[in-house]
């Protein structure tokens, strides 16, 4: 579903009374967003954001016919809020909450999986088809429609990125915040296909980090696959010290594996660049696709 989110997607936003409800709901829908509604408990706010506030996401659905949720609850009521959106037939779901706790996410994602929907976060900046929608809380300025997707698992990294792809001339195609959790809905290698199969997309960004083993299970992914597409790499925590608190949850290293250089080497032998910065990043993915472009 991701790689077909339009201008006419119709989402709700749960929770979407609360202040950062309110504001988000009404910067995606400046955006372009299609918010047809939203959710909360509350009785005495009939509207929010401009849109109307349903009890409950089977009244919303039932009088919108939403189909994606943006989930704008606290991280120990994001596990109601997403079985709430399942039970109503909510088909892509994402949640921007941080320290969603852990025996949450994983209930979050067996109940995703049996209802055949898709999952976006936790911890996520949310994701995008520039020109077209968001949903969540990426930067407008970061966002142009454009040859490059993004998987990120840093939201500030990916933002630059995203910046200085729009500043080139370039833009994004989609745009996935994955999030930085240890259990989450999708993975970099579940993005893979969603990425490869887009005719927008003509080159793949992956900007992940030390700790975890996502970067080397896309790598295994991106070869199983093919390498019809350019994979360019991005990996955070060059200069992290053995024994110091990193800020994602999951970034978590094993032994060798989730190193930077397990994951440089696995991404590199399934025959992605990896970069040592954002600045040679940048350079790579102007230099070849400028050149496309002229072919």
């Amino acid at each position: 579903m991701i790689g077909t989110l339009s201008r006419s997607t119709p989402v709700i936003v749960q929770g979407i009374t609360g202040r950062m409800g309110r504001s988000h709901a009404a910067l995606m829908r400046a955006y372009g967003t299609n918010i047809v509604g939203g959710t909360s408990s509350r009785t005495d706010m009939p509207e929010a954001a401009g849109v109307p506030v349903f009890g409950t996401c089977a009244e919303a659905v039932l009088a919108t016919g939403a189909v994606a949720s943006v989930v704008m609850a606290p991280p120990g009521e994001t596990l109601a809020a997403v079985q709430e959106a399942l039970a109503a037939g909510i088909k892509l779901i994402v949640t921007v909450a941080e320290g969603v706790p852990l025996h949450d996410a994983i209930r979050i994602g067996r109940a995703v999986r049996r209802a055949g929907a898709r999952w976006v976060g936790a911890s996520t900046p949310g994701l995008a088809v520039p020109g077209e929608c968001k949903l969540g809380f990426l930067p407008d300025v970061c966002l142009h429609p454009g040859p490059l997707a993004i998987m990120s698992k840093s939201g500030t990294l990916s933002y630059e990125v995203g910046y200085r792809l729009v500043r080139e001339g370039l833009g994004q195609s989609i745009w996935v915040g994955v999030g930085g959790d240890p259990v989450k809905g999708l993975r970099f290698a579940d993005l893979l296909p969603v990425f490869l199969d887009d005719p927008r997309t003509k080159g793949i960004i992956l900007v992940g980090e030390v700790g975890g083993s996502e970067e080397e299970e896309c790598a295994a992914a991106f070869a199983r696959l093919g390498c019809w597409k350019p994979l360019y790499a991005l990996i955070a925590g060059r200069e992290a010290k053995e024994g110091v608190s990193m800020g994602h949850a999951g970034a978590l290293v094993h032994g060798e594996s989730g190193t930077l250089a397990s994951k440089t080497r696995q991404l590199t032998k399934a025959g992605a660049q990896v970069f040592g910065s954002i600045e040679t990043l940048i350079t790579a993915c102007v230099r070849q696709h400028r050149t496309l472009r002229r072919l």
